[in-house]
C-alpha cells in the first residue's frame, strides 16, 4: 500500500512537471523571438526551472531538450554583445557603436549597458555643418538638410540641399513675381530678400495690412490749413476747401482750392430768406434770423428770432389775482387791469404802461382792506404784484420806440426804460432813490441786432405789504451777524431801509449773469447798532406764491449813513434791509448755578464711580448700570464745562459738538436701561425671580448703552456734518431740524422712563397693600418706594422742563431746569451711595482704617524719634529690647504704616472730602 501510494504521488509530480515545461518553452519563444537574444533567454530559463520544481537532477536533460533546435544559432551569436541599444551596432562582445547621426554621452563607442544613442543636432550650436548665406538649417533624426531663407530660392529650383558647397540661393523679385502684391494703387519696391509697398500722396499704409493703401483724412488729422471761413472736404488722394453755408468766396478767390477765402452772405439784402411778412430779417454771421416786428410777438408754437418765426400783433399778458386772497381793493385793481388788457393796442403801448403804473401807485398808496389781511397773505399779494408787473412791463416795452422813457407817479412809483439796438457799453438808469449800472452786453444777446429792453421800477409803497417778512441769511452772513457775541441766537428780524425796486430786461436768462449789476440805494440816515447789520437782499418768491428775503447772489459793496451800494448776479426785486440779531443774553445767575451745580455733580459722580468700582459688597448688575451712567455723565459734564465755548477752530468745534452729542445720548441710554432694570426688579417682587433680570440686563446693557448712541451720531454726522457747531457754541446747529437728532431720542427716553417709574409705583402700591407686619420687609419696601420717587431726577425725566421754557414763565422754568439737571450727579451719589446701608458700612470701615492708620503712623513717628535720641542713626528697622530683631508680627504691622505715612496729603484730602460730603447730606436728610 505504501509503495503504490508513493508511485501514484511520483506520477502526479511528473505530470505537473511536464505541463510546466511546456509553459516555460512557450514563455521562452514568445519573450525572445530574436535569435540574438535566445542564449540569454535559455540562461534565464535555467533559473526558472530551478525555482519552479526544485529538481536539480532534471536540469541536464531539460537543457539538452531546449538547446537541440537552437544549437547552431547559439553557436553563431555567442561572440556578440547582447545589450546594444537602438540606433547602434555591436562592435564585439563588450562594446557598441552608435549609428551615423547619433551619439552617446560617452562618445560614439561605448561599453556600458546604461548608455543610449541620441540624435546629433547638426543645426544647433555649436554648428556641425554650414549651409552658407541666406539659408536655414533643418535638423532631422540622424541627419539634416538646408533650405533658402524666405525671399530666396535655389537657382536650380530645388527645395533643399546638404551643405554650403551646394548653396545657390538667390533673391526672389516679389514685385515681378506678383505685380499686384501692393493693393489700392500701392507701389512695390523689391529689396534683398523682401519688398516694400509705398503709397502715393493722399494715401497711407493701413496699420492692419502693410500691403494696403488707405485714404488719409486731412480734414480730421489736422494736416490742412483751412481758412476759418471755410470747411474742409476730404476726397481720395486729397481734400478741398469749401465755403460754409451762408458764406461765399471773396471776389477773386475760387471755391475749392487750398487758398479759398470766404465772406458772409447777407441773406436779408440778397432776397434769399423766406421770412414771414410779420417779421423783419436780421442778418447774422453765416445765417439770418426772422425777428418779430415792433408791437408783434411770436404766435403760439413759434419762437422769436428763428428762420421760421411767425408773429402776430402783441397782446396784453395775462395777469390774474393770487388764489385764496379775498380783498375788494385787490379785486378792483385787477378789474382795471383787465380793462387795460381788453383795450390794448401795440401802437398805444406807452399810454398803457403809464396807466398801469398809475393803477399800481394808487393801490400801494391806498391798500384799503389789504392792510387787514394776515402777514402771510400780504406777502402773497406783494409777490403777485412784483412778479406780474415785471412780466407785463417786459412784454409791453417791446412795442416802444428806441430811446429812454421815464414814468413818474405821485405816490413815488417810478419807472425808467431803455430801448435800443446797439447801445453804449455801460448803461445807467436813475430814479428818485435808486440808480442801476450795468454793461449792455448783459442785456443784449450775443449776435442779435434787434432791439433790447432794460427797465427799473421803484415801488416805495410795497414796503407796507412786505413788513415783517422773513430774512433768510446764508451761513457765512449769519456768522457775521453773530460776531463774537456769546448769547443764544433767537432769530433774525429785519426792517426795510430803502424802497423796493424791480429790475428786468428782454433777455429772460437773468439767473446767472455774466457780470454783476450794481445798485446804489439812497435811504434815510441810519447807524447800525452792535447787533445790527446792513444786507442787500432780493425777494425770493416760492412756487406756492409766497416768498421771503434772501441774500444769495447779492453782496454789499459799501454802506454809509444815507446810501448803500449793492452788487447782484441776477435780476429780481431788491431792497436794502437792516437786520437785527435777536440774541438772548446770558443770565449771570444761571451761569453761576450751572458752573456750581455741574462742578458739584462732577465731584459726586467721581466719588460715586469710585464707590461702584471699589466696593465689592455691592457688585451686581444694578451697580454696573450705575457705574456706566456715572462715567458717561462725568465725561459729558466735564467736556461741557471745559470746551463748549471753543469756537475758534471750526473743525475742533465740530468734533467737540459730536462728542457732546454722543456722551449725552449715551447718558440718556444708560438712564433708559436704569429705568428698565428698576421696572423689571419691581415686577419680580411679585414672583421672586431675580436671576432672569440679571441675565437679561447683562446681555443687553453694553451693546445698547454704547452702540445705539454711536449709530445715531454716525448717521447724523454722515448726513449733515456741517451742522455740528454753531458760531456761539460747540453744539448741534438748530437749523434744518437737525437738533431733533438729539431731542428725538431724548424725548423718547424720558417718556419711556416716565412710564417705567409710574408702572413701578403701581407695582409697589400693590405690594405694600399685601404686606404683613414684618417690619424689615416693610422698611425695605419703603426704601425702594423712596428710591423710585428719586428716579424722576436720576432717570432724566426732569429734562422735560426744557420743553416748557416758552411764554412768560420761560425764565422761571429755565431756573428749575438748570438747578435740577445740573445736580443730577449729586442725586446719584445721594441715592445710590449715601442712602445705601451697605455703602455706608463700607465708608465707616474705610474711615476707621484711615484714622487707625493715621494714629499708628503718628505713634510710630514719635517712637522712632525717641529711639533716635538714644541710639545711633541706622537705616535698618529698630530691634527689640534684647538686642535682636523685632518680631515678625510687629514688622508686618510697621510696613503698611511706613507706606501710608509717605502720603499724608492724599490721606487728608480723601478724608476731608468724605467727611464734608457726609456732613452736607446728613444735614439735607
Amino acid at each position: 500500500m505504501f509503495i503504490m501510494g508513493k508511485q501514484r504521488g511520483k506520477k502526479r509530480l511528473d505530470q505537473q512537471f511536464t505541463k510546466e515545461l511546456e509553459i516555460i518553452k512557450q514563455e521562452v519563444f514568445s519573450a525572445h523571438p530574436d535569435q540574438h537574444q535566445m542564449a540569454s533567454s535559455v540562461a534565464g530559463l535555467l533559473g526558472v526551472c530551478t525555482m519552479r520544481n526544485g529538481h536539480l537532477r532534471l536540469l541536464p536533460g531539460l537543457l539538452m531538450l531546449l538547446l537541440l533546435p537552437l544549437g547552431a544559432t547559439a553557436q553563431k551569436t555567442s561572440d556578440w554583445a547582447r545589450w546594444c541599444p537602438p540606433k547602434s551596432t555591436c562592435v564585439n562582445a563588450n562594446t557598441c557603436c552608435c549609428s551615423p547621426g547619433f551619439i552617446s554621452s560617452s562618445g560614439e563607442i561605448f561599453a556600458s549597458w546604461l548608455e543610449s544613442c541620441d540624435d546629433i543636432n547638426e543645426c544647433g550650436p555649436p554648428l556641425a555643418v554650414s549651409c552658407g548665406k541666406f539659408t536655414d538649417c533643418q535638423n532631422t533624426e540622424g541627419s539634416h538638410y538646408c533650405t533658402c531663407s524666405p525671399g530666396y530660392e535655389l537657382a536650380s529650383g530645388a527645395r533643399m540641399f546638404r551643405n554650403e558647397s551646394e548653396n545657390m540661393c538667390q533673391d526672389v523679385d516679389e514685385c515681378q513675381l506678383k505685380p499686384r502684391i501692393c493693393k489700392s494703387r500701392g507701389i512695390c519696391t523689391n529689396t534683398q530678400g523682401s519688398y516694400t509697398c509705398k503709397c502715393p500722396p493722399g494715401l497711407e499704409l493701413s496699420p492692419g495690412d502693410p500691403n494696403l493703401c488707405t485714404d488719409v483724412n486731412e480734414c480730421t488729422s489736422g494736416q490742412n490749413l483751412c481758412h476759418n471761413s471755410t470747411y474742409c472736404l476730404n476726397n481720395i488722394w486729397g481734400y478741398q476747401f469749401r465755403c460754409r453755408p451762408g458764406w461765399k468766396p471773396v471776389p477773386g478767390s475760387p471755391n475749392g482750392p487750398k487758398n479759398t477765402v470766404c465772406e458772409d452772405v447777407d441773406e436779408c439784402s440778397s432776397g434769399q430768406p423766406t421770412c414771414h411778412k410779420s417779421t423783419i430779417c436780421i442778418n447774422t454771421v453765416g445765417s439770418y434770423k426772422c425777428h418779430c416786428r415792433r408791437g408783434w410777438e411770436p404766435k403760439p408754437g413759434f419762437q422769436n428770432k428763428q428762420p421760421n418765426t411767425t408773429c402776430e400783433e402783441m397782446s396784453f399778458p395775462t395777469w390774474t389775482p393770487p388764489p385764496g386772497i379775498k380783498s375788494q381793493r385787490l379785486s378792483r385793481f385787477f378789474e382795471r387791469v383787465q380793462d387795460l388788457r381788453r383795450d390794448f393796442k401795440p401802437a398805444l403801448a406807452q399810454d398803457t404802461i403809464q396807466d398801469l403804473i398809475q393803477e399800481v401807485d394808487e393801490l400801494l398808496e391806498t391798500p384799503g382792506d389789504l392792510e387787514a389781511l394776515p402777514r402771510s397773505e400780504q406777502h402773497c399779494v406783494a409777490t403777485n404784484l412784483l412778479v406780474g408787473l415785471e412780466d407785463v412791463l417786459r412784454n409791453l416795452s417791446q412795442a416802444l420806440p428806441n430811446g429812454t422813457l421815464t414814468f413818474n407817479e405821485s405816490a413815488g412809483t417810478d419807472l425808467s426804460l431803455v430801448v435800443q439796438e446797439q447801445g453804449h457799453r455801460n448803461v445807467t438808469l436813475s430814479l428818485n432813490q435808486v440808480k442801476m449800472l450795468l454793461n449792455w452786453d448783459v442785456v443784449h444777446e450775443s449776435g442779435d441786432s434787434g432791439p433790447s429792453v432794460v427797465g427799473l421800477i421803484s415801488t416805495p409803497g410795497m414796503g407796507k405789504l412786505l413788513a415783517e417778512a422773513r430774512l433768510v441769511l446764508e451761513s457765512e452772513k449769519q456768522a457775521v451777524l453773530h460776531g463774537a457775541h456769546k448769547g443764544v441766537l433767537q432769530g433774525v428780524s429785519s426792517v426795510l431801509v430803502s424802497d423796493v425796486i424791480s429790475a428786468f430786461m428782454s433777455n429772460w436768462e437773468t439767473q446767472n449773469l455774466s457780470s454783476p449789476i450794481t445798485f446804489i440805494f439812497s435811504h434815510h440816515s441810519m447807524t447800525p447798532g452792535p447787533m445790527q447789520k446792513v444786507f442787500c437782499a432780493f425777494w425770493d418768491h416760492t412756487p406756492d406764491g409766497y416768498g421771503h428775503w434772501s441774500t444769495t447772489g447779492c453782496r454789499m459793496v459799501a454802506t454809509g449813513d444815507i446810501s448803500t451800494t449793492c452788487q447782484c448776479t441776477h435780476l429780481s426785486s431788491f431792497a436794502v434791509l437792516l437786520a437785527h440779531c435777536d440774541v438772548q443774553e446770558e443770565d449771570p445767575v444761571l451761569a453761576v448755578i450751572t458752573y456750581v451745580g455741574l462742578g458739584l455733580s462732577l465731584l459726586c459722580l467721581l466719588l460715586a464711580a469710585l464707590t461702584f468700582r471699589l466696593c465689592k459688597a455691592i457688585q451686581n448688575t444694578s451697580t454696573s448700570l450705575h457705574l456706566q451712567l456715572s462715567i458717561c455723565l462725568f465725561l459729558a459734564h466735564l467736556l461741557f464745562l471745559t470746551a463748549i465755548d471753543r469756537t475758534e477752530i471750526k473743525v475742533l468745534c465740530a468734533i467737540i459738538a459730536g462728542a457732546l452729542h454722543y456722551l449725552y445720548l449715551a447718558s440718556f441710554t444708560w438712564m433708559l436701561l436704569e429705568g428698565l432694570h428698576l421696572f423689571l426688579t419691581a415686577r419680580n417682587l411679585m414672583v421672586v425671580n431675580y436671576s432672569s433680570v440679571s441675565r437679561f440686563m447683562k446681555k443687553l446693557m453694553f451693546p445698547v448703552g454704547y452702540g445705539v448712541p454711536a449709530i445715531i451720531v454716525a448717521i447724523s454726522a454722515g448726513s449733515r456734518p456741517h451742522l455740528y457747531g454753531t458760531p456761539a457754541r460747540c453744539w448741534i446747529h438748530p437749523g434744518k431740524r437737525f437738533i431733533w437728532s438729539f431731542l428725538g431720542p431724548v424725548c423718547a427716553i424720558f417718556s419711556a422712563n416716565l412710564a417705567f417709574v409710574l408702572m413701578t409705583l403701581r407695582i409697589l402700591k400693590i405690594k405694600l397693600s399685601s404686606l404683613n407686619s414684618d417690619v424689615s420687609t416693610l422698611q425695605n419696601t419703603r426704601m425702594l418706594t423712596f428710591k423710585t420717587t428719586a428716579q424722576f431726577l436720576i432717570l432724566g425725566c426732569t429734562w422735560c422742563l426744557g420743553i416748557l421754557q416758552v411764554g412768560p414763565s420761560a425764565h422761571i422754568m429755565a431756573y428749575f431746569f438748570t438747578i435740577i439737571n445740573s445736580l443730577q450727579g449729586v442725586f446719584i451719589f445721594l441715592v445710590y451711595c449715601l442712602l445705601s446701608q451697605q455703602v455706608r458700612e463700607q465708608y465707616k470701615k474705610w474711615f476707621k482704617g484711615i484714622r487707625k492708620t493715621r494714629a499708628e503712623s503718628e505713634k510710630y513717628t514719635l517712637s522712632s524719634k525717641a529711639m533716635s535720641d538714644t541710639t545711633k542713626p541706622s537705616t535698618h528697622l529698630p530691634e527689640a529690647a534684647g538686642g535682636g530683631p523685632l518680631p515678625r508680627r510687629l514688622s508686618s504691622r510697621i510696613s503698611p504704616r511706613i507706606h501710608f505715612s509717605a502720603h499724608p496729603t492724599f490721606q487728608k484730602v480723601v478724608t476731608f472730602l468724605f467727611r464734608e460730603l457726609v456732613l452736607f447730606f446728613s444735614l439735607i436728610i
